[in-house]
């Protein structure tokens, strides 16, 4: 049998004793008078009154360290805030429950009642006068506390990388306080914060490879939404000027370092607002969000110093991919032409890619890295972006940014296209283009023409700011995680 089998049955086999004493190894709760960290606080104010006696606290957590040394024993235990020693003797636990401790294992729960002390070197110390089991553990912790290594191990179980890694629990705090921080920030800017439909008869608002499943009382085929933009807008039609939604979106699309399946978004669209609207309001909510949870605009990733504080760049996009690539898209209107371009310079060209994803290509490939820097890249191709309205000047270029740092895209906005006979014809014009030799199965992204949002356009639209924002990339900048799988708790792996 496999050392950790006998370790497993060892534990089995301490189970059936306590059972067989009677005892409930795993009661239904327990009444716990303060955190560990609470406690150890109690304790050190009570200490600043000369005469006070020392508190008595009832704590609970996980056995993290043992050591059994004959008349007397220390256990370290640790809840959700923090840990703290544990002082057991048969002088105030009497024998039988003090022998009682050799049934115990690392990864126990116990809840411990006692008087806190002071050791002789200064640790701050439960000492115990009644313990209770609340929970066996049967299967030991993962390399006894000298942290889980495997990596793919800690995603899978994610359990397991939280109890054995103390710095994952921070990146996670992290994470639901730049949540709450957006949160916080849109709310005191009158954004209302709302929920759409997950499951969609049409996922629209995003070019991508959907998740189709079926609903069987309706007897239709639904999808998991690729985006929150279209739902969002119809508020805005309806009068809600200001919304916001920070929910999941479903991508049926590669795994990478900064790609996971299933992501969290950031949508809000504000009515009378442009993308110069929605840029001032990016850099003045990420210098919040930044100096709320980690109390500065400077941060560094992945060793390199960025500033946060705004302005940010402002760089035309047709600039940025001249600049690095050589190639001006504008002299470059159609496939044929940008393609040739490209392949005179060397560059692999995909041939089932139109002109807005090769532009995109360029993009990712030859500007984005360069990005370091809080940058926004402004004013894109009209098709590369079917929801966005053109720009004042009446060129081929729509109101649009990406917000660019560290290399990674963070945000997405547009000052978004209103006029519904134009939205229509770009939609059909979108279709056209990806299908003459390619079918829906091959291609599943290009039904995107929704005409419920159609319709719902021809009842008018204000003028409209409308922005994306990945938390998941943000959180990884802020956290200082080169790998989305770092700042998600369950990122999607494939099924052993």
């Amino acid at each position: 049998m496999a050392r950790l089998e006998q370790i497993a049955q060892q534990r089995l086999d301490k189970l059936a004793r306590i059972r067989s004493q009677g005892k409930n190894p795993y009661p239904h709760s327990y009444n716990r008078t303060h955190t560990t960290q609470e406690a150890v606080a109690l304790f050190e104010s009570q200490e600043k009154k000369t005469g006070t006696p020392a508190p008595e606290s009832s704590l609970a957590g996980r056995i993290i360290a043992m050591r059994l040394m004959g008349k007397i024993a220390f256990l370290d235990i640790r809840d959700g805030s923090g840990k703290i020693q544990l002082y057991f003797s048969p002088d105030h636990l009497g024998e039988d429950k003090f022998q009682f401790l050799h049934e115990l294992d690392i990864g126990d729960f116990v809840g411990v009642k006692g008087t806190l002390f002071k050791t002789k070197t200064g640790q701050i110390t439960l000492d115990v006068t009644d313990y209770t089991l609340l929970a066996k553990s049967l299967q030991p912790l993962p390399e006894k506390w000298h942290g889980l290594a495997d990596v793919e191990k800690r995603y899978r179980q994610r359990y397991l990388d939280l109890i054995s890694n103390e710095e994952v629990k921070p990146i996670f705090l992290l994470r639901s306080r730049v949540i709450a921080s957006i949160r916080k920030y849109l709310n005191q800017q009158g954004f209302i914060e709302v929920e759409t439909p997950v499951l969609q008869p049409v996922a629209g608002g995003a070019l991508a490879r959907r998740f189709q499943t079926h609903h069987h009382a309706l007897d239709e085929d639904l999808y998991l939404r690729i985006a929150l933009e279209l739902y969002l807008k119809r508020l805005i039609i309806g009068g809600m000027d200001k919304v916001y939604e920070i929910g999941r979106v479903f991508r049926n699309e590669g795994v990478s370092t900064r790609h996971n399946p299933e992501f969290t978004m950031l949508e809000s669209y504000q009515a009378y607002a442009d993308y110069n609207d929605v840029m001032a309001m990016v850099e003045d909510m990420l210098c919040h969000v930044a100096r709320e949870v980690i109390g500065n605009t400077e941060i560094t990733f992945d060793g390199k110093h960025i500033n946060l504080a705004p302005p940010w760049k402002r760089l035309p996009l047709r600039q940025a991919i001249k600049e690095q690539c050589g190639i001006d898209f504008e002299e470059h209107p159609d496939t044929k032409s940008l393609q040739a371009r490209m392949r005179e310079l060397g560059m692999d060209v995909d041939p089932a890619k139109d002109r807005g994803r090769l532009v995109d290509e360029l993009i990712s490939t030859s500007v984005e890295p360069h990005l370091i820097q809080p940058t926004f890249l402004v004013d894109y191709p009209v098709d590369m972006s079917p929801l966005a309205k053109r720009k004042r000047d009446g060129s081929q270029s729509v109101e649009r940014f990406e917000g660019f740092i560290a290399g990674m895209e963070i945000a997405n906005a547009f000052t978004e296209l209103n006029d519904p006979l134009e939205q229509r014809e770009r939609f059909h014009k979108q279709v056209k283009i990806k299908t003459p030799k390619t079918t829906k199965a091959e291609a599943p992204e290009i039904d995107i023409i929704d005409e419920d949002f159609l319709l719902a356009l021809e009842y008018g639209m204000p003028p409209t700011g409308g922005l994306g924002i990945g938390i998941d990339r943000l959180v990884m900048l802020l956290a200082n995680k080169q790998s989305i799988r770092e700042v998600v708790l369950f990122p999607q792996l494939k099924t052993k």
